[in-house]
């Protein structure tokens, strides 16, 4: 079991089947919300949709294509933090993630981002990160912005958004980057 205590009020768990009402609660809580900026959130309607996605989620855990966790926050499902298309031979992989609006502003999704960060460099062995958003949204930009990510240039129409495509902006972090600007003094990975 993948689970990471990181402070007094948050962790990030591996998400499993048992978090499907959880998950499909959140979901549907936020879906207006959420919408705006992931495609993906009509194609989660119903609780056995959310069960297929979490099935898939751990298909790719388990072949070492993924890991995604739920942030929790003062024992309530937050949001979902991942890392996607790890990509071994080349040591790199993306990170996504959402948040319920109701949790926004709580530096919950930045937490749980730089967490990632520091579990990929030390213990996978990767040597670059990525993150995508598209360039109007202004809260998921913050975070790379905030880890010192690099912006590396704009990727166009890369997403279709329900009616239209939208832009992407790249961000990447590389390992040297991490190693030479971050503060060990904040390493969420503990002996």
């Amino acid at each position: 079991m993948f689970f990471y205590l990181l402070n007094e009020d948050t962790e990030l768990r591996i998400l499993t089947m048992d978090d499907a009402d959880r998950l499909f609660e959140l979901l549907e809580a936020n879906r207006l919300y959420l919408r705006e900026w992931l495609p993906w959130v009509d194609k989660h309607k119903t609780i056995n949709e959310c069960k297929s996605y979490l099935k898939l989620l751990n298909t790719h855990f388990k072949n070492n294509k993924a890991l995604h966790c739920g942030i929790w926050y003062q024992s309530e499902l937050a949001g979902v933090v991942g890392m996607d298309r790890i990509d071994w031979p080349n040591k790199t992989a993306e990170i996504g993630y959402w948040i319920g609006e109701i949790y926004q502003g709580k530096g919950l999704v930045t937490l749980s981002v730089r967490f990632l960060i520091e579990f990929a460099f030390v213990e996978l062995g990767l040597n670059r990160i990525e993150i995508r958003c598209a360039p109007d949204n202004h809260r998921s930009r913050g975070i790379p912005e905030r880890l010192d990510f690099r912006q590396e240039g704009r990727l166009r129409q890369a997403e279709w958004l329900y009616d239209r495509f939208v832009d992407h902006i790249m961000y990447s972090i590389l390992k040297e980057d991490w190693e030479n600007n971050h503060d060990p003094q904040f390493d969420l990975l503990k002996d």
